[in-house]
């Protein structure tokens, strides 16, 4: 069975290190200030640094995809090595990213009508997006062949939830990703919105005053989703993600974790530019995907 090589877009906000492990090769998103000069996240442009400006200027930046000679030249250099290609991107509604992936496979199978090229739309955003990456490495690592991989993930990627608390809508709005989150617009203080990546979208799921009890809606949240889809969490990968809020988030990490009975191996993810622009520094969010075990 030939070898295949795994790549990612950067909206994954999956640590480095993680992937290192895992040998996934991380294809940054753009981040612009002032809409004229883009640096490429992390590697160019730090999370940490992105935050920092995010809070203090006035100006609201900007995010560009991985153009299509991104996807190509990475592609390019695994093909080189003798490898097949899977790589999977964020949601197609959020971004152009996968399509220039597909654009960039479609150009590369020209020239290499050999080398199998697989593009998947994750249909997911952020940590979920990333649990669906590493699902792929696990399965890799699992001798898993390609075109089983991609089949597998087509299935796991419908699985995948994330349920979220942001600081306000301000960032959302100033995004203009707002989308049916509008309905929650509200001026009342101390109002917190949740919201569920759901069917592609951010689904309004209600609002709730004060930070404390909207991390306890949240939980509530997930706890619904299993009650009411009738699952077990033991079938299910689990992270927490936030923007700046780490030390609250490993707080509620371990509300999550007596919530399904065991310890979370990962750390706690951080929201990269591509989602963190559009929901704040103070978001926090629970991500969950179904393992490719239990998959049938």
């Amino acid at each position: 069975m030939k070898d295949y090589k795994i790549f990612c877009d950067s909206a994954c906000d999956t640590p480095i290190e993680i992937l290192h492990q895992h040998d996934i090769t991380l294809i940054p998103f753009y981040i612009s200030f002032d809409q004229e000069n883009y640096e490429k996240e992390i590697e160019e442009m730090s999370i940490p640094v992105f935050y920092e400006r995010l809070t203090s200027e006035k100006i609201f930046p900007k995010t560009s995809l991985p153009s299509v000679h991104d996807y190509m030249k990475h592609f390019k250099k695994a093909i080189d090595a003798g490898n097949d290609i899977l790589c999977i991107c964020l949601n197609s509604r959020f971004s152009g990213s996968y399509q220039a992936a597909v654009n960039a496979k479609l150009m590369l199978e020209e020239d290499y009508p050999d080398v199998k090229i697989e593009v998947i739309n994750s249909i997911q955003a952020t940590s979920c997006e990333g649990l669906i990456v590493l699902q792929a490495a696990y399965m890799k690592e699992a001798g898993y062949s390609l075109e089983k991989n991609t089949a597998t993930l087509a299935e796991i990627k419908k699985t995948a939830r994330i349920m979220f608390t942001v600081g306000s809508l301000e960032y959302l709005q100033k995004g203009g990703r707002i989308g049916k989150v509008s309905s929650l617009a509200g001026t009342m203080l101390n109002l917190k919105p949740l919201i569920q990546l759901k069917d592609e979208e951010l689904i309004p799921y209600g609002t709730i005053r004060g930070r404390n009890k909207s991390l306890e809606k949240t939980l509530q949240m997930v706890k619904d989703y299993f009650e009411e889809n009738n699952e077990r969490y033991d079938e299910y990968d689990f992270v927490l993600t936030t923007g700046t809020a780490h030390a609250e988030a490993e707080k509620f990490k371990v509300s999550v974790e007596n919530l399904i009975g065991r310890k979370i191996d990962y750390p706690v993810f951080t929201i990269g530019v591509t989602i963190g622009t559009n929901t704040g520094p103070d978001a926090i969010g629970i991500c969950f995907v179904k393992k490719h075990d239990f998959i049938q």
